[in-house]
């Protein structure tokens, strides 16, 4: 009779619960049970672990074999824990001394011939590990540098289960050669990286892009502050306007001029995408805004999570502290837009599944974009339109009431003349210059509300602005006879103050005055109020 234990992880969303790996041996008839919850990945575990076990040159022993996974309430599931089961299994028939697997985390796929495969979600499962009191964590040679990610872990990377072997049985460790991650990975079959690929019709460029510039927009003076005022205070912004207007332009470049992620921040953004096996090539760290552009054809579950078992973050989470771009808004489904009013709120995102229930972070900063009628033409004019006014009502009110109140910013992006593309000199401010002035505006924000739970403009209630930061006496009159006019609402008020603080915040004003809260309301409601558009340099 033999018996050893080790521990792996297994993940619920993006957080971990260390999972002890038991292998029980005794006499009897040769067979091998699997025991605790698992779901039909980590049940066929056991032919992949006989026969890693087998190639790397162990003996597999002919008795009652018997692996727990506790706890056993906990759904688990994948091929993570491969490595833990043959090392359980090892130890139990004395190939490897048990006291040394106890206080050891493995994670990692077997291949048949006991290559040591990544899996998703290697740093939440390390960070879960760590918050369990582990100090010691297994994982594949390619996943080292995410788990290292993770301080106060000592991190052993392997190549193979011969290697692991050798190295806990204190033996020669034999060269294997690297795997070879240039192929396509089985966990990204079906998918673009770095996008999602067309099973959801998901797409993401990751981060900005080097040679995205402001500066390559052309005029747009009233859009370009739109987006500097999002950057600055983490507001929802729609923009409206006909085709080559230059919206997917704008939205592209926002991600630049967000600051790059807090230590705090990024380990969040790279769990997400490491669960969703989303982690860019060599880049274990996320350390810039993430930006996702979901295709209109996007179902409820590609934008905010889910599918069959445990669910797997959608759009929401994968620009979580980043941008969520939707063009063409009024094309997505109106189950799906409505979907995103919870996370909108909340910043996260919860999801049932008969496997359990996962809770993503989903605090992102979303762009909607929109053509003014099916054709795209529609002006007040309405010279080139040929859509009938029903249809252009129809198509307007795809975008619902209760959708549009949460977004604080709403433009009309112009038609590009021929004056403004062909006139010399007309380039606008670079993404540099901006990036800096939104800078200095979130960095007098964090000064403000550095003894409260908020960071941002965007996420003060509006009780708090009221009570405990005042804009100058008087200067919103106006917004407040628009609320008796039925123009705002009661969110819409507040989240003109909002705007307002970071309109201020970007224009070096210690509270916001009648100025700040017109151009807020400008960009609220739309509606022109003689006040510049311009906060920095003119475009």
């Amino acid at each position: 009779m033999g018996f050893a234990r080790t521990c792996s992880v297994a993940l619920v969303g993006v957080e971990g619960v260390v999972v002890e790996v038991q292998a029980d041996l005794e006499p009897g008839v040769a067979a091998f049970t699997l025991v605790g919850l698992p779901d039909k990945s980590l049940t066929e575990s056991r032919d992949r672990v006989r026969a890693a076990v087998v190639n790397s040159g162990a003996e597999w022993p002919q008795k009652k074999l018997t692996v727990g996974l506790s706890p056993a309430s906990v759904p688990k599931a994948g091929s993570g824990f491969d490595l833990a089961v043959a090392c359980a299994v090892l130890g139990a028939s004395e190939r490897i001394d048990p006291r040394v697997l106890a206080d050891i985390v493995m994670i990692g796929e077997l291949g048949l011939d006991g290559r040591v495969r990544p899996v998703r979600g290697i740093l939440p499962a390390v960070l879960a590990a760590a918050d369990a009191g582990y100090e010691q964590v297994v994982v594949p040679e390619c996943a080292a540098a995410e788990a290292s990610l993770v301080p106060g872990v000592s991190v052993l990377g392997v190549r193979s289960l011969r290697q692991l072997i050798a190295v806990l049985a204190d033996e020669p460790v034999p060269e294997e050669e690297p795997l070879d991650t240039g192929r396509p990975d089985p966990l990204l079959a079906g998918l673009r990286v770095p996008g999602t690929g067309a099973a959801t019709g998901m797409h993401s460029l990751g981060a900005a892009q080097p040679d995205h510039d402001l500066a390559d927009v052309v005029g747009q003076r009233s859009a370009r502050t739109a987006v500097e005022v999002a950057a600055a205070g983490g507001h929802h912004l729609f923009l409206e306007g006909p085709p080559g207007a230059g919206k997917t332009m704008l939205a592209e470049r926002l991600p630049a001029i967000l600051p790059r992620l807090s230590r705090e921040d990024s380990l969040e953004v790279t769990a997400v995408h490491s669960v969703a096996g989303l982690l860019p090539p060599g880049r274990p760290l996320i350390d810039v805004a993430p930006y996702c552009a979901p295709h209109h054809s996007a179902t409820m579950q590609a934008l905010v999570g889910g599918g069959g078992g445990i669910a797997r973050p959608g759009a929401v989470s994968l620009s979580h502290r980043g941008v969520l771009f939707l063009d063409e808004t009024p094309e997505f489904s109106s189950r799906a837009l409505d979907a995103l009013r919870q996370p909108l709120e909340a910043g996260h995102v919860v999801i049932a599944r008969s496997a359990g229930v996962v809770r993503f972070p989903a605090k992102f900063l979303m762009v909607l974009a929109a053509n003014p009628c099916p054709c795209g033409r529609f002006s007040q004019t309405g010279d080139l339109c040929e859509c009938p006014p029903s249809a252009i009502r129809r198509y307007q009110a795809r975008l619902s009431g209760p959708l549009l109140d949460r977004v604080d910013l709403r433009v009309e992006v112009d038609r590009v003349t021929r004056a403004q593309l062909t006139e010399r000199g007309a380039r606008g401010e670079s993404t540099v210059a901006v990036a800096d002035r939104v800078r200095a505006a979130r960095e007098r924000a964090v000064a403000r509300l550095a003894e409260t739970p908020w960071r941002t403009n965007s996420e003060v209630p509006g009780r708090e602005l009221r009570s405990r930061w005042h804009a100058v006496r008087g200067a919103m009159d106006d917004a407040e006879r628009n609320l008796e006019r039925g123009v705002l609402t009661a969110r819409g008020i507040d989240r003109v103050l909002r705007v307002a603080w970071t309109v201020a915040d970007l224009a070096g004003h210690d509270r916001p005055d009648a100025t700040d809260v017109a151009l807020a309301l400008q960009l609220r409601t739309g509606v022109p109020r003689g006040v510049p558009m311009a906060i920095g340099a003119p475009a």
